[in-house]
C-alpha cells in the first residue's frame, strides 16, 4: 500500500499546497513562453521543491498544453511517463549520493549534450544540490553557463548557503515557505474525505503544528494515526496513541483558568501534566511563547499576520477570546512572572514549584477589587479581626465616573505608598479633575510635580495602581492648573506625619525651612 505522501503527491499546480508566490511565477513563464534555463528552488525540508519540479517538469513538456495555459493535462504519454518516472529525458539526481566530479561528468554533462529522445526538453532535477563537491560544482557551471536550448537545470537545496555564488548568479531563484497550517488542515481533509474516515478537525489542527509547517511530515503522522485506528472513525484520544498531547492546548487551558482566577484548578493543571510526563521546561516555554502571542494580539493584531504567528482555527479562537478578557498591563505581568518562574525551572528542587508559585501570586493579584468605605476601615481597627467581616463586591464600570474615583483615591495613595514612598507625596499635591473613557486626568499645582509623573516609568507605575484598585485600565494625563485648591480630606490624610514634621522645621533657618517643604513632597528631609 502507497504511503499517503506518495498516493496523494500533487500532479498539477493548483494540487500543490501553499508556494503561491512561486506557482504564480511560473505559471506566467509558461504561458508567455519566457523561459529560464536554470531555476534554483531552495527553502526548507517536505514543502514541495520536488514536487513543483515535477509538476514544472510535466507541464513543460506536455503534449497538450495550451500556450495560454500552465497546467499539464496528465493524459498525455509525455504527462504519464513523466509521472510514473519512466521518461529517460528526464533525469532526477540525488546529489547527496553523487557528490563527486566524475558523477557529474557522467550523469549530467555527457547527457547534456544529447538531444531529447521522446520530449520537448531534456530536465535535469538536482536534489540536495548543495552537498556537491567544489570539483563538482565547478564541472557543472560549465554547461549552466551555456547550455544547449532544449536543457532545463532544477537545483533544490534546504541550505542554499553552501552554493557557490557562481551557480546561484545563473539561476532564477525562488524561496520557498512552510506551509501554513490552514494549508495544511485543508491538505488533510482531502486526504480522509477521500479515505472515507471521518476525523474532528481538531485531529487535524494538532497533526498540522506537530508538523511544524512540513506537508510530507503531516501526511506520515497522518498515515500512521489512520493505521492504529480501529474503526473510520478517528478521536482524539486515537490520534494521542501517535502525536502527544499538544502542549499548546493544555497552556490556553492554564490561560483561562488564570483569567477567571481560578488558582487552584490551575495548579491542579499543572501537577497532572506533570504525572503525564509533561516537561515543565518545555511547557513554561510554549506558556510564554502563547502569552507572546496574546500580547501582539492585544497591541495589534495584524502583527499576528505580518510575524506568521497561527495556532490553527480552534486555539486561535480561544487565545482571542483570553486576551479579550485581559488588559495589556495584565498580559505584560503574566509574562514577567512566568519568565521569571521559566529561569527557575532548571534549579528547583521540585520541578513545579516555580510555575505554582507564579501562578499563586497572579491570583493574589488578580482578585477582584473590593470596595471598602473609611468608616469600615475604622470599624476594623476598633474590633478584634475575628469578630468583624469587610464586605467586599466587584469594582463596575460606573466606578469610572469622576466621583467613582475621588471616593476611594485614599485607597490609591495608600497603595502607591507602599510601593513608592517619595511617589506617594507628589500625588498628595494633585487632584482628579476629569474622566474621559480611560483617561484620567490629574491637575498638578507645580511644574515640577507635573513633570515627574509624566516620566513614563513613573506613569507606568502609577496606572498600575490606579488598575489594581479600580479594577480597569485607566491611562493618566498630567496638566498644570496653577488655580489648583486641595480638599481638605487630602491635606490631612497624613496628618500625624504633617505635624511632625512641621514641629521639626521650626527648628530649622527659614531658608532650610523653604528647601524642607520642598523635601517633603519627595519624601526627604533636612535635618536639624
Amino acid at each position: 500500500m502507497a504511503t499517503l505522501y506518495r498516493k496523494y503527491r500533487p500532479q498539477t499546480f493548483e494540487e500543490v499546497v501553499g508556494q503561491n508566490h512561486i506557482k504564480l511565477t511560473l505559471e506566467h513563464e509558461l504561458g508567455s513562453g519566457r523561459l529560464a534555463h536554470s531555476y534554483l528552488f531552495c527553502g526548507p525540508r517536505a514543502v514541495g521543491k520536488t514536487t513543483l519540479a515535477r509538476v514544472f517538469t510535466k507541464a513543460l513538456n506536455c503534449l497538450n498544453r495550451s500556450e495560454a495555459s500552465a497546467e499539464p493535462c496528465n493524459t498525455c504519454q509525455a504527462c504519464m511517463d513523466i509521472t510514473i518516472g519512466r521518461a529517460l529525458d528526464i533525469m532526477e539526481i540525488d546529489a547527496a549520493s553523487h557528490t563527486g566530479v566524475d558523477n557529474v561528468r557522467e550523469n549530467i554533462i555527457a547527457n547534456a549534450r544529447l538531444a531529447p529522445t521522446a520530449l520537448k526538453y531534456k530536465v535535469f532535477i538536482i536534489d540536495e544540490v548543495h552537498m556537491l563537491s567544489v570539483q563538482a560544482f565547478n564541472a557543472l557551471l560549465k554547461i549552466m553557463e551555456e547550455p544547449p536550448a532544449y536543457i532545463v537545470f532544477i537545483l533544490c537545496t534546504t541550505e542554499v548557503h553552501k552554493i557557490p555564488a557562481t551557480i546561484i548568479s545563473r539561476c532564477q531563484r525562488f524561496d520557498f515557505k512552510k506551509i501554513s497550517i490552514a494549508d495544511v488542515v485543508r491538505k488533510l481533509s482531502y486526504i480522509v474525505r477521500e479515505e472515507k474516515i471521518e476525523v474532528d478537525k481538531q485531529v487535524l489542527e494538532a497533526v498540522a503544528r506537530f508538523s511544524g509547517g512540513h506537508m510530507r511530515d503531516a501526511e506520515s503522522i497522518m498515515g500512521q494515526i489512520m493505521s492504529v485506528a480501529d474503526s473510520s472513525v478517528i478521536s482524539q484520544e486515537t490520534a494521542e496513541l501517535v502525536i502527544p498531547r499538544n502542549n499548546l492546548v493544555e497552556v490556553l487551558r492554564l490561560m483561562e483558568l488564570l483569567a477567571i482566577k481560578d488558582s487552584a484548578g490551575a495548579i491542579a493543571l499543572v501537577n497532572n501534566l506533570l504525572d503525564d510526563g509533561f516537561d515543565m521546561k518545555i511547557f513554561g516555554g510554549d506558556l510564554i511563547e502563547t502569552l507572546r502571542k496574546s500580547l501582539l494580539i492585544k497591541m495589534n493584531p495584524d502583527l499576528i499576520a505580518a510575524i506568521g504567528v497561527e495556532l490553527g482555527e480552534d486555539l486561535s479562537a480561544r487565545l482571542a477570546s483570553f486576551t479579550k478578557q485581559m488588559s495589556l498591563a495584565q498580559i505584560l505581568k503574566y509574562l514577567e512572572r512566568f519568565m521569571k518562574a521559566q529561569a527557575e525551572i532548571k534549579d528547583s528542587v521540585i520541578v513545579q514549584l516555580p510555575l505554582e508559585m507564579a501562578i499563586a501570586e497572579l491570583g493574589l493579584e488578580s482578585v477582584p477589587v473590593t470596595k471598602v468605605s473609611v468608616a469600615s476601615i475604622a470599624q476594623a481597627v476598633a474590633t478584634p479581626l475575628a469578630e468583624t467581616e469587610i464586605k467586599r463586591e466587584v469594582v463596575t464600570a460606573s466606578d469610572l465616573s469622576l466621583d467613582g474615583i475621588k471616593e476611594r483615591w485614599h485607597e490609591f495613595l495608600l497603595t502607591i505608598k507602599k510601593i513608592n514612598h517619595s511617589l506617594s507625596f507628589v500625588l498628595k499635591v494633585c487632584q482628579p479633575t476629569a474622566v474621559t473613557g480611560k483617561e484620567l486626568q490629574l491637575s498638578f499645582r507645580h511644574k515640577i510635580h507635573k513633570d515627574r509623573i509624566s516620566d513614563i516609568e513613573i506613569k507606568r507605575t502609577v496606572e498600575n495602581a490606579l488598575q489594581e484598585i479600580y479594577g480597569h485600565d485607566l491611562l493618566i494625563k498630567a496638566v498644570l492648573d496653577e488655580t489648583l485648591v486641595l480638599p481638605d480630606a487630602i491635606d490631612n490624610l497624613d496628618k500625624s506625619a504633617s505635624l511632625s514634621n512641621n514641629t521639626a522645621n521650626e527648628a530649622l533657618s527659614p531658608e532650610d525651612q523653604e528647601i524642607n517643604k520642598l523635601l517633603q513632597n519627595f519624601g526627604g528631609k533636612v535635618d536639624a
